[in-house]
């Protein structure tokens, strides 16, 4: 049995010890930290996370277009990037779920129930450029994309040098939307390091969404492919600073061309979804193969093939904040737990106001014990999941419980929804206070446990 012995209501968290990180010449550093939240009441936050996860999740399993988080106010991290000429510097969401990086901009942007966050001023940057319609990085934002129709002044020689400007975006999510024009900008990562002619959308009007995203998936516009990063990494702080905000550090590096495995961490392949064309998406999501669940001592029994491979699969997904499974897998987790619990006693109003479960109430003590949950890996790789990671603690006024944190469909799914997309989506909760490594050059996902700061 899994125990905490210093249980906090949202969130609920101990530390353990931290391994120092040691700062290779070709890596570059860069602070990751929480994005203020909203709502401020916890009960409020919870039920915000948990609607928001599933409508991320129905996103994410879509595929038809680019991605960025749906769980805005709270629950995900940010980096502060410089962009222009001299560099504006704003913070981002930091995103391994979605390809496209944008930002706020110009003095006529206009948001609609989203973070204060000053602009990027493309006036005030000598190296600002809009994007053209016949360059190559206009179909980065438009997969499908055809210059030759599109852009009908540019395809006559006689026009001479083509002034159309690559289409708009308009980039929909499942519970907001933003779009604008498409720009390449010099960014500075940090003193040391600079890139210029990088992507970047500039956003002229977002709604529900946060200000800026700052896109770590697999696609020709993410960060990593613009920059060339042969491997990143980064280690989530503790849920409970989301008040007394803490950072930690994103890593990134350029140069290493070594096979040579990162100390005590343990890896798995970084894996890919078929390239089905109508779902451009799903091929770029960072797959790991799970090969199972265990509660306590119990093999859950789920199906293989749903969670490992094929359209299906389970995804590394730093943009969610709760973990996302289908229905399916999320009924023989979760039943895994009702059935090992003895203890405390179900709290099914708790159940009904936050969307989570199974919720357990009856657990203020000094100390909580709940069943050990393990991810097992393709490779042989474990997981070993703390407490905190997997359940959070609830309080509405005088009612308290202590709930499983993962979300699923409200319906059990067809077998034709079961078949789009991710059917785990692991959000940074589960990840909190582990280092994880994107090894892109080697295509392997390493992770550790430890204390981060």
């Amino acid at each position: 049995m899994a125990s905490i012995f210093r249980f906090l209501f949202l969130p609920i968290f101990t530390l353990s010890s931290f391994p120092s990180i040691s700062h290779a010449s070709s890596l570059q550093a860069v602070p990751l930290s929480f994005f203020p939240q909203h709502p401020t009441n916890p009960f409020h936050r919870i039920t915000l996370l948990a609607s928001n996860a599933r409508a991320r999740a129905r996103h994410l399993k879509n595929g038809y277009v680019s991605t960025a988080p749906l769980s805005p106010f709270a629950g995900a991290y940010s980096i502060t990037l410089g962009f222009g000429t001299p560099p504006q510097h704003l913070p981002m969401f930091m995103d391994t779920g979605s390809t496209l990086s944008w930002l706020p901009c110009t003095n006529r942007y206009r948001c609609s129930n989203c973070p204060v966050s000053s602009p990027f001023m493309p006036r005030q940057s000598s190296s600002a450029r809009i994007v053209g319609c016949l360059n190559p990085k206009c179909s980065w934002i438009h997969k499908s994309f055809d210059s030759r129709a599109s852009c009908p002044n540019c395809s006559l020689p006689e026009k001479g040098k083509c002034t159309e400007i690559c289409p708009p975006y308009v980039i929909l999510y499942g519970s907001g939307s933003t779009g604008g024009i498409a720009m390449v900008e010099k960014m500075t990562v940090s003193s040391e390091k600079s890139v210029p002619d990088f992507l970047i959308g500039c956003s002229v009007y977002t709604a529900n969404l946060p200000a800026g995203i700052a896109g770590f998936g697999r696609g020709n516009a993410s960060i990593p492919n613009q920059l060339g990063l042969k491997k990143f990494s980064y280690c989530l702080v503790s849920h409970q600073f989301d008040k007394n905000p803490r950072s930690s550090l994103l890593l990134m590096d350029w140069e290493s061309d070594s096979d040579e495995k990162t100390r005590n961490l343990t890896y798995t392949p970084l894996l890919k979804n078929p390239n089905l064309p109508e779902k451009t998406a799903l091929s770029e999501y960072y797959y790991v193969g799970l090969r199972k669940f265990t509660i306590g001592d119990k093999k859950v029994d789920v199906n293989y093939e749903e969670i490992s491979t094929g359209n299906g699969g389970t995804i590394v997904d730093s943009g969610s904040t709760l973990t996302y499974m289908t229905r399916a897998v999320f009924d023989s987790v979760s039943e895994a737990f009702v059935e090992q619990v003895k203890e405390y006693n179900r709290s099914s109003g708790m159940e009904a106001a936050t969307g989570l479960r199974p919720c357990f109430q009856d657990v203020r003590r000094n100390a909580v014990k709940m069943p050990e949950m393990k991810l097992h890996f393709k490779g042989g790789g474990k997981m070993f999941l703390p407490l905190e990671n997997y359940f959070v603690g609830v309080r509405d006024g005088k009612n308290e419980a202590l709930c499983f944190a993962a979300v699923s469909d409200g319906a059990p799914l067809g077998p034709e929804t079961a078949a789009n997309g991710p059917a785990v989506i692991l959000g940074n909760l589960f990840l909190q206070n582990f280092f994880v490594e994107f090894d892109l050059r080697n295509q392997r996902f390493g992770f550790r446990q430890q204390f981060c700061s």
